[in-house]
Formats: structure tokens, sequence, C-alpha cells
């Protein structure tokens, strides 16, 4: 569908939404259709052992839980016209899991505290999404406050892995882990790699794969020393979301106790800053490219966002709840697919041709590869430690980055360890406290 010079991407409005149908609203590109293709297939099924080991779930389950969880976030591009590469609030997701593994051993009580995460998330972003007082709470928050919350995601995203799934997935594939971290974190973190690969175009290709070099080299170490063994098989899955459901939904476990609501609001209010700040981040990354881009206006809507992620954070919890995969942002695709918009025609006609694409133009074609998805099984659990200790490291950075001295930085990691260590009201207690009595309350610089 044409568009006229410097006006938004066509599609069918609804409301404060737009809808866009695959290979009519928005085009089809390769390069961003096969790297979603293969990332996607490597990050997408990482809750799938947690899921089998935690929740109660067979593999098949899992993988029917997960394609409800990628179908909601593909809808923010189709269905509301978001113009981000949708993805996980990943950096609370570490906290999450400490939380709800902690609190109950039953894996209906677990699915029912995330139900219960995710129906206060929606109750959240509708309320603040519709009154406007988000970008006032942000700035009300002080950074200290921020830093401390997201290395608290650090900090726990690597207790996850080195303590509390020690002997499920470290202690299994301790060589295919290392390499995978290893690679990941020279290609994606590396000051000497970032200098190498501007005088190489080969090592520039390569590190545009992100984390799937490093996937792959665990793929094909795995199998040499012994860790990995594969059990490839031929045919289609179909996705069993009928007993999915019945094991997952509110509406066949029951409904959350009033305690379990109460117990979460803590972690939805982290969860809050964090999807700010992606939202910060990815509507600085299209402003920055958008005069470039004279022949397209990007449309940006904080309430189309919020009402957007709020509705698919409620269709999760009344399904499938998994806190907190309804997010806003996969920044490091979402400044790839940008930076090819920006660079002009070579990179698509359109913002949404692009960002589509990577989403496989909605099609959740890879949870019925039985191929890939039985390839791919013995090396979940490399998936989940990878994707974790790259959370844990960016989260880390970025934190230390928003302090501006010693006993700012020194108050964001006590933060941080009341975060992990405690339960959420507890470590939320403390952070307040530590902020006023520390530095001081002072309202954010930015949102």
């Amino acid at each position: 569908m044409k568009r006229e010079h410097g006006a938004v991407q066509p599609g069918w409005n609804w409301g404060p939404f737009t809808a866009r149908v695959p290979f009519y609203h928005v085009k089809l590109q390769w390069p961003e259709f096969i790297q979603g293709l293969l990332v996607s297939a490597a990050t997408g099924l990482a809750l799938v052992p947690i899921l089998t080991a935690y929740f109660g779930l067979s593999f098949e389950e899992a993988v029917a839980a997960t394609m409800i969880h990628t179908t909601l976030i593909v809808s923010a591009i189709f269905v509301f016209g978001e113009p981000y590469q949708p993805g996980w609030i990943t950096p609370v997701l570490p906290l999450v899991l400490g939380f709800v593994l902690k609190e109950y051993d039953n894996p209906a009580e677990r699915f029912q505290l995330m139900a219960a995460l995710s129906l206060n998330f929606t109750a959240l972003l509708l309320i603040l999404g519709v009154s406007g007082i988000g970008k006032k709470l942000m700035q009300w928050i002080p950074d200290v406050l921020k830093a401390g919350f997201i290395l608290g995601a650090a900090v726990a995203a690597f207790k996850q892995v080195f303590v509390d799934d020690a002997e499920r997935f470290l202690n299994v594939t301790p060589i295919s882990i290392t390499v995978a971290c290893a690679i990941s974190l020279v290609f994606i973190f590396s000051i000497p790699f970032a200098k190498a690969k501007l005088k190489s175009k080969p090592l520039a290709i390569l590190a545009s794969f992100g984390l799937l070099p490093g996937f792959l080299a665990a793929a094909i170490i795995g199998p040499l020393v012994g860790e990995v063994t594969y059990d490839i098989q031929w045919g289609i899955l179909w996705p069993p979301l009928a007993d999915t459901l019945a094991k997952t939904s509110p509406f066949h476990l029951g409904w959350p106790s009033l305690e379990m609501f109460q117990a979460s609001l803590p972690l939805v209010l982290v969860a809050y800053v964090l999807l700010f700040g992606d939202w910060v981040t990815g509507n600085a990354v299209i402003r920055e490219a958008q005069p470039n881009r004279p022949d397209e206006h990007v449309d940006i809507n904080p309430t189309r966002s919020h009402l957007a992620t709020g509705l698919r954070n409620l269709f999760m919890g009344l399904s499938s709840p998994f806190f907190p995969t309804q997010g806003a942002l996969w920044t490091g695709i979402h400044v790839l697919v940008v930076q090819r918009w920006k660079d002009g025609a070579a990179g698509g006609r359109s913002l949404h041709d692009g960002i589509s694409s990577f989403a496989l133009m909605g099609l959740p074609i890879i949870y019925f590869m039985l191929p890939l998805l039985t390839g791919l099984k013995p090396l979940l659990g490399v998936a989940l430690s990878l994707t974790l200790i790259l959370t844990g490291f960016a989260c880390a950075y970025v934190a230390m980055e928003m302090t501006k001295n010693s006993t700012e930085r020194g108050t964001a990691l006590l933060i941080a360890m009341a975060l992990a260590l405690f339960s959420p009201w507890i470590g939320l207690a403390i952070a307040v406290l530590a902020t006023l009595t520390l530095v001081g309350w002072e309202k954010s610089a930015a949102v």
C-alpha cells in the first residue's frame, strides 16, 4: 500500500491504534526476515527449560506457551501499530523468577502468581496511560533509585545462573555455556572488538547477528565435548494449546489470591520503571534517525504505547501468564532495524516493513518446525543461561552509567542486593530508605 511523502505508513485505524496487514500494508524484507528466523529460534524458546523444570509443563506444552507469548508480542506491531521491535522487559525477569520460585513450590500457584503480576501490570499501565501520569512519575523517581532497580536485575541474573540453576544447567553443559557467553560478550560489548570490526567488514557483518554466533559455536562444540546429544525429529509439531491453557490459565487454575496481588505490587512498580526506560530508548533511536527519512513520519504516541502494552499483558494474564514477556522493546534488534531504515531506500520503504519482517510477518512458523525445535531442545539451557548473563552484564553497565559519584554507586549496589535477596516489599522499602538517607530524593534529570 503506497504512502504519501512525509506521512505515516498506512493501516486500518481503530481507536488510538493502527492495524497493518502483512504483505498488504507492510512489505517483506528478506534480510530482516532471515535474521528474525535465526535469532528468534535461538532466543524465543529460552523460557522452555524454565517452564518444563519449574512450572510442570511438558516440552510440547512449553513450546505452545511460548507461541502464545510470541503471538501477543508481535501483535504490538500488526494489531496496535507500535513502531518498536517488541520484546520482553528482560532486566526484571531474574527478579520475577527469584520471587515466584521462592514463594511457591506448586506449579499451579506459580502460574497464579504470574497472573497476579500480569493483571496488576495491566491495571497500572491503563491507569497511567489514560491519565498521563506516567511521565510525571518517571520524572519524580531519582536516577539512583532507577540505577538500583537495574543493578538489582543484574545481581538476580547472575545469582540465577551461578547459584539457583547451577545444578540444572551450568553443571550439565559448562563448556558450551562458557563458549557461548564468552563469544557473545566479546561480540556485543568488547571495546577492542568494536575497534577491530571498524576495520573488517566480515567481522562487522558477523557482529550484526548479536548473540547468534556464540549460540552456534556452543551448538558445534557441545557435541564434540560430550555435553550435547541431538535427537532431531522430522515432521510438524502441533502445539497442544488446549492442554497448555488447562495448566496455565486462571480460568482453569482459579484466580490469584488477594495476597498474591498485594505481594506482586513492588515488582510491578520496578517493571514499570524499566519499561518506561525502554520507551525512552526506543523513541531516542527513532528520533535520531528520523531526519534521514523525511519520506516517512514515525508516529510516537505514549498513550497508545501504554494501552497496547496493558492490553497485551491482560490477554497474557488470562491465558498463559509469564511476566514480564510482554514488554515494549528488543533494544539491540530495534537499533539494527532502525539503522537500516535510516540508511535510505536500501533499508526499506518503511520502518514498519523492517520490524514486521523481523517479526516473521506475524507468522509463528518456528513453533511448528519439529526439526528446528528438537534440534534446539538440548541447547535451551545454554540459551537461557546466555540470555541471563548478557542481561546481567548489560544491566550492570547501564546502572553504573546512571550514577554520578561513589556514594550513589554504593547506594545503587545496596538497593540491588536488597531487591535480589529479600522479598519485593522489603527490598523496595530498603531501596526507598537508602535513597532518602544516603543520597537524597532528587528528581530525575530526564526521562
